[in-house]
């Protein structure tokens, strides 16, 4: 499943492309000096992006992004330019079908008016940048007639961010292929925030912790962005998204979780018998509004470009797609498309100084998903199951396919005050591990899901993880939080034999092996295993072997960790058997730790790492070589932070897998490798003294 995920959202970013400005209309329109901005560069490659004005700092960023990685950045933007096929081939004329078929660019264009002058003028600032950047190195633009780009463009990545994340692509791959009722689940990451009321100095404290792809479009690109306008905001983003996504400031952080919501709905037209492409709306036939598409595609390097002609559909309801299965039409009805500032709610979030700004800015209502925990030097912790909730009609099921009529089909959204939030609960913490909303705090002081309506579509199958399971068994210890304590929670790495998947299997370890004596050794490591995925554990290497076989054999994917799973006796002997198999063809039968047998990669360079799929420290693998697994999805970045009363500035640390340069050349491709194998974050600060003071290096963007 995660492939058809990644393969979803790789059509995302945060910056699209479609403009077809020339060089000499962008460069007219021009309103950053360069000579305003400077990078300092700290000693682990990360920039610090100071300038005058937010729309310098935008020009720094995406200067200093494409300094490191550029390539990336391009894949991003080019899958929201409708050019994805010229550069990845059929997969990508997959995307730019998408594109057009859910109306991205029509959707902005309609609201782009909407957006506030001095946002626009950030996008314009961000866009400078990165053009000048692809005129400065224009053998390393990847799509010819890529760049320029404008403001609009911008947006019309962020909105297709949003539709993909919120699983519209699978939604119209299942209604062309007609699967349109079957779910799908995703991945997902840490965060918990913590207050005086729960801490040994009477702090506060947050930790950030996506679990992201470690490589690609979705692994995570740190900076810390200082503007004369009031940002001073340090974390991380995707190559080529315009401001930082979670972090903190001086006085404020706040991290983001997947939450698994309903925010794609379905209807099924009803179309006339006789006159073609006419559907029945508010008691009349309406014909569709035709739209023809030519995606053209490279096969191969070699092979010129070939046209692929396709027809998109579009009603008063939005986007219709046909159904290649039954020939019917459908009506596609999602707050991403309707929704279209969420570039605009994290610029906002970025320039908060306070927890009624940043409410303030999260109640803009236009960043589609993902849950949010906060924190900030005033003491104040907040979760929010945060999303652009429809108002639907309560007596429908909008899991499911829908008619379309004035009954079904909505047109308002429920206000932030409406969504699951906590503030500053007694017990001193809120936390989110991809549970269950209401979940996110003590159990005395949580609400019912009851009192939301089942349209929100809270994800009851997945109830409480592991990792929300483990959490809450550690703050249950009755000692005040350190510092070291939170970082000792979130690189956990126990798998707790109360979960869903562990009771379901139970049985199976006391498996009768009467017939299989060379099995015994390896049953027994696993019955002997504390559940812990340290990289020294040969249990914990055993057990992966043995359910890497039985999720292959029974088509499960890394999900299924977290949900009961109905295994045979005799599969799970055949799967001790592969591990055994395995340990004799690479290792000369002797059973190792889960180090030797799971590592992270970068060139020629592989180290063992620890970690689980759902535990806190977690760590997701797939089939490397020599009989090893090789890390694709984990700890994609980790950030703490810790306000300490009476001090100006927080104590921070973060981590990356791999470093701030994804160019093979540069001495930060893998600085952080090491540390990340040791679970030992960096030292970082957004006090602007101490930056230029340690900094290695300073420039202007264009500078050699």
């Amino acid at each position: 499943m995660l492939r058809t995920i990644l393969n979803a959202l790789t059509a995302i970013i945060f910056s699209g492309l479609i403009s077809q400005l020339s060089a000499q209309q962008s460069a007219e329109s021009t309103t950053v000096n360069p000579e305003n901005i400077t990078i300092y560069r700290d000693a682990w490659g990360i920039p610090h992006i100071f300038a005058d004005t937010d729309p310098e700092v935008a020009y720094g960023l995406a200067w200093a992004n494409a300094e490191d990685d550029f390539f990336t950045m391009q894949e991003l933007l080019v899958s929201v330019q409708g050019s994805a096929g010229i550069m990845l081939g059929k997969e990508g004329a997959e995307r730019d079908f998408f594109t057009h078929a859910i109306g991205v660019r029509r959707a902005v264009q309609e609201r782009m008016a909407q957006l506030p002058a001095d946002y626009i003028a950030y996008l314009q600032g961000y866009c400078e940048g990165i053009n000048a950047f692809a005129a400065a190195h224009p053998d390393e633009v990847r799509v010819k007639g890529s760049f320029p780009v404008q403001p609009e463009d911008i947006m019309c990545g962020y909105a297709f961010a949003m539709a993909a994340l919120t699983k519209v692509p699978q939604a119209v791959q299942a209604i062309m292929e007609g699967t349109i009722d079957q779910q799908e689940h995703t991945f997902g990451s840490n965060a918990f925030s913590f207050n005086s009321n729960r801490t040994a100095d009477g702090g506060t404290m947050l930790t950030i912790n996506p679990h992201q792809p470690i490589e690609g479009p979705f692994s995570w690109y740190e900076a810390h962005l200082v503007s004369g306008d009031g940002m001073n905001i340090h974390g991380a983003l995707f190559p080529g998204g315009s401001s930082v996504f979670l972090g903190n400031g001086p006085n404020l952080g706040w991290a983001h979780t997947f939450n698994h919501l309903d925010l794609v709905d379905v209807f099924k037209l009803e179309m006339h018998p006789d006159k073609d492409l006419h559907y029945k709306w508010n008691k009349q036939w309406i014909k569709l509004e035709e739209r023809r598409v030519k995606l053209k595609v490279k096969l191969k390097w070699w092979l010129p470009k070939i046209a692929v002609k396709k027809t998109t559909y579009w009603s008063e309801i939005g986007a219709v797609v046909k159904s290649e299965e039954n020939g019917d039409f459908y009506a596609l009805k999602m707050p991403a498309t309707e929704k279209i500032g969420a570039g605009e709610q994290w610029y906002r979030m970025n320039k908060a100084q306070n927890f009624t700004q940043f409410y303030n800015a999260i109640s803009l209502g236009q960043t589609t998903m993902f849950n949010i925990v906060y924190a900030d030097r005033n003491d104040t912790i907040f979760y929010i199951n945060n999303a652009v909730m429809p108002k639907r009609n309560p007596k429908f099921n909008y899991r499911t396919v829908l008619p379309a009529n004035e009954e079904t089909v909505w047109s308002e959204f429920h206000p932030t005050e409406d969504l699951v939030q906590y503030v500053n609960p007694e017990c001193g913490y809120v936390f989110n591990t991809n549970n269950l909303p209401t979940n996110a705090t003590c159990a005395e002081e949580q609400r019912s899901i009851t009192e939301w309506p089942d349209y929100f579509g809270f994800d009851h199958d997945l109830g409480d993880n592991n990792r929300a399971f483990r959490f809450m068994e550690m703050i249950e210890v009755p000692v005040p939080m350190t510092w070291d304590r939170m970082k000792e929670i979130k690189y956990d790495t126990e798998q707790m034999n109360c979960t869903d998947m562990f009771e379901s299997i139970e049985h199976l370890l006391y498996a009768d092996l009467g017939d299989h004596p060379e099995l015994l050794p390896l049953q027994e490591r696993i019955l002997l295993w504390d559940g812990c995925a340290e990289k020294s554990s040969v249990g914990a290497a055993v057990f992966l072997l043995v359910f890497q076989h039985i999720f292959k054999e029974k088509g499960y994917d890394d999900s299924d960790f977290k949900r009961p799973l109905e295994v045979s006796e005799q599969l799970y002997i055949d799967a001790l058997q592969h591990a055994y198999d395995h340990f004799e063809k690479h290792f000369d039968g002797e059973l190792v730790g889960l180090g030797e047998i799971q590592r992270i990669v970068r060139g020629k360079v592989n180290m063992p790492v620890a970690g689980y799929p759902d535990a806190l420290a977690a760590n997701y693998t797939s089939p490397w070589k020599d009989g090893r697994f090789k890390t694709f999805v984990g700890d994609s970045y980790t950030h703490f932070v810790h306000w300490i009363p009476g001090e100006d500035y927080p104590v921070m640390e973060t981590l990356h897998p791999f470093g701030a340069s994804n160019r093979k050349d540069s001495p930060h491709y893998m600085d952080q490798m090491e540390r990340y194998t040791q679970q030992n974050p960096k030292r970082m600060t957004v006090n602007p003294e101490i930056i230029k003071a340690e900094a290695v290096r300073s420039y202007h963007p264009g500078e050699q």
